[in-house]
């Protein structure tokens, strides 16, 4: 195990009041420098091409995915609790316009060829059935805070446990720059459909982002109130 703290990606962020702090279940806590422990095995962390966003009775999952070739592979499964994941969101939605100051405007990845969009969206349970998941990634890891770096032409998110008496790094994540936009859209929209439900509100699609499969059943799952949302 290293005890150093955990080290953002290239070309961290300019000088200035921290964005990368987001403690969890502390949010009326002053903000001060978090050290954590970086386990070994966690250092590397992995890289993640897109994002899927589950709704559960307590938490949200969060499965960053890896698309390039196949078979597609889920790479890092993460575990938010509800109160923690509108920080999450506020704290990414800052490194962003951060990123947006120092390098512009993130480039987006290339639209779908023309007709693509009307083509058939793959339900949940095909989406999955197509994933190679190993039996270490399926039941995730916890995290209750994060922190967040940027470099160029990539974010890199530390996502930690943090607990009495020494937080730790829990899963490490990079994602491209093109792709935090979209990743922040299903986030939202993964909160509104939860609070939503809340309200005995109808769920409602966000024709915005058409990521957004809106209120469906998680594959394989028994709770029909779990709902899912992919980038």
């Amino acid at each position: 195990m290293s005890s150093e703290p955990p080290t953002n990606p290239p070309e961290p962020n300019p000088p200035g009041p921290p964005s990368d702090d987001n403690r969890g279940n502390n949010p009326g806590q002053p903000n001060h420098a978090i050290r954590a422990r970086v386990p070994d095995h966690i250092g590397d962390g992995c890289f993640s091409t897109g994002a899927i966003v589950m709704t559960g009775p307590s938490e949200f999952i969060v499965d960053f995915l890896q698309t390039i070739g196949r078979p597609h592979k889920l790479a890092k499964r993460v575990v938010i609790p509800h109160p923690v994941m509108p920080q999450f969101i506020e704290a990414l939605n800052t490194n962003l316009d951060l990123y947006k100051t120092r390098f512009g405007e993130p480039v987006a990845p290339p639209a779908n060829p023309p007709g693509q969009n009307q083509e058939r969206r793959p339900t949940p349970q095909e989406i999955y059935d197509d994933l190679k998941m190993s039996d270490d990634v399926l039941s995730g890891v916890y995290a209750n805070g994060v922190m967040i770096g940027h470099g160029a032409s990539e974010f890199g998110l530390d996502f930690l446990t943090s607990f009495f008496p020494q937080s730790a790094v829990s899963a490490r994540v990079f994602v491209a720059a093109g792709q935090i936009p979209r990743l922040l859209e299903s986030l939202k929209g993964a909160v509104k459909q939860l609070e939503q439900r809340r309200l005995g509100l109808p769920p409602t699609k966000n024709d915005d982002n058409p990521d957004q499969l809106g209120d469906s059943q998680a594959p394989g799952s028994d709770d029909p109130d779990e709902d899912e949302s992919q980038t």
